[in-house]
């Protein structure tokens, strides 16, 4: 085991005899996790406990050798989220780890996971081995590169921060502290994903032409031009939500998970479902560059004034160093990929990940022999991050890649608000003819930084 994961090991070790001279059961009893002592368990934090939430967390609890210990937002509870009904924030969802684990044991109670309103109280923590980053995407990057220096690893929702900035500035911090970092996107799992990006990467549809790359759309409006302020409601630390971005007056339709139609915040569709679409569409090509031209194809957008701020319409155009048109756009497909070559086509998308549309019908049948070309093959997310956690080996969706992912879309954003074309330097990251450092990043409100 190498000394720092030693040094780790016994900074929890004491940190558990503290909790347990306090009477606090940090451990949930053996009988919870079978074989899986505590030494051999990964002991999680959740960072943000908001509609995203409620998915990844269920599915962290499956595991045995993984323990929730904490979870962590600055909303303590409150309804408001993608559906009124739902009641997120830490204190229910610190609520729902307990009853999990409380069941799994057979006791009528537990008090295992705590509830944090500060992100750097977790960090703090000397038990916790690993984070997951399930915030509005503007605290993407100040957080991964804080739970970086903390030794933590880490599983990032995506898109891998609000800027291609923000980007480089995480793979650096998690390059520097060699930690694991798996990007939270889940399609990279998926066998039907991997099965169509190695029949295309092997030349199965012939000499690729064009991809066209779907996004779903908008499903919520905003208030339009007049809007006006709301108060803060109790419990919720506003100022802290906002974190590195510019002060804002509070309204209801800014935060929870309508954040994600306001471009402080987040970049729309096109970085949130579009890092899925388009992230089938770098693994497909190989991964390792990104577009080198992007263009405006007709993109819309709310008027001016109202609350809501990112495209109600995506259109985009880009095209790779090797002549690969890519198209990218608002679709009732949802959110998917389709790659036409000179042989055939192939579609994969949200709706049938687990196979795809082909033609010719044989692409289905067709085997990929053992000397061609082959994907990692993680079945399953999350299980992925922690395996590698264990064996600090590289995830399926790495630092560097989730960024490349999240540049292609970041630059088809700014292409859509701009209406210009962008010429890009995938290996300097640089925006050829203009070097603004605006158009890659954005200052961070004081105290945040990088």
């Amino acid at each position: 085991m190498p000394a720092t994961n030693r040094a780790r090991l016994s900074s929890r070790r004491g940190f558990l005899r503290t909790s347990a001279a306090l009477a606090v059961p940090f451990i949930v009893p053996a009988s919870v996790f079978g074989r899986n002592a505590p030494s051999n368990r990964i002991q999680l934090a959740i960072i943000g406990c908001g509609n995203q939430s409620t998915v990844d967390i269920p599915e962290w609890l499956k595991n045995d050798d993984c323990q929730i210990v904490a979870v962590c937002d600055v909303n303590r509870a409150s309804r408001g989220y993608r559906s009124e009904e739902q009641f997120l924030g830490r204190e229910p969802q610190r609520d729902f780890v307990n009853r999990f684990y409380a069941r799994k044991a057979g006791t009528d109670s537990f008090r295992g996971c705590t509830a944090h309103a500060d992100f750097r109280e977790v960090l703090a923590r000397p038990d916790v081995d690993a984070v997951a980053i399930i915030t509005p995407d503007h605290w993407h990057a100040v957080q991964t590169i804080r739970a970086a220096e903390a030794g933590k690893d880490i599983y990032c929702q995506k898109p891998l921060g609000l800027t291609v900035r923000d980007g480089q500035e995480m793979i650096r911090a998690v390059r520097q502290h060699q930690r694991i970092l798996q990007t939270g996107s889940q399609w990279r799992s998926e066998a039907g994903v991997r099965r169509a990006c190695e029949l295309i990467r092997n030349g199965r549809i012939g000499k690729l032409q064009r991809i066209e790359s779907f996004v779903a759309a908008n499903n919520f409006t905003g208030p339009g031009p007049g809007w006006q302020p709301m108060p803060v409601p109790p419990g919720f630390d506003y100022d802290f939500w906002l974190g590195p971005v510019p002060e804002a007056p509070y309204h209801k339709d800014r935060c929870f998970y309508r954040f994600r139609f306001i471009l402080d915040y987040s970049g729309g569709q096109a970085t949130n479902f579009g890092h899925h679409s388009n992230g089938i569409v770098q693994w497909a090509m190989g991964d390792d560059t990104v577009p080198v031209e992007y263009e405006d194809a007709g993109s819309e957008w709310p008027e001016a004034g109202g609350l809501f701020t990112t495209a109600t319409k995506v259109a985009f155009r880009a095209r790779y160093a090797n002549g690969v048109e890519l198209f990218c756009h608002t679709d009732s497909r949802s959110n998917g990929a389709r790659f036409e070559g000179s042989d055939g086509w192939l579609e994969v998308g949200a709706n049938y990940s687990k196979t795809f549309k082909c033609s010719p019908r044989s692409l289905q049948d067709s085997v990929i022999g053992e000397s061609e070309k082959r994907l990692y093959v993680s079945e399953n997310h999350y299980r992925n991050f922690l395996d590698c956690v264990k064996s600090r080996k590289e995830p399926v969706e790495p630092v560097e890649t989730g960024h490349r992912i999240s540049t292609l879309c970041h630059l088809g954003n700014l292409a859509m608000r701009l209406k210009t074309r962008i010429r890009f330097e995938p290996k300097q990251e640089r925006i050829l003819g203009n070097e603004d450092p605006l158009l890659l990043g954005r200052p961070l409100r004081a105290p945040w930084h990088y």
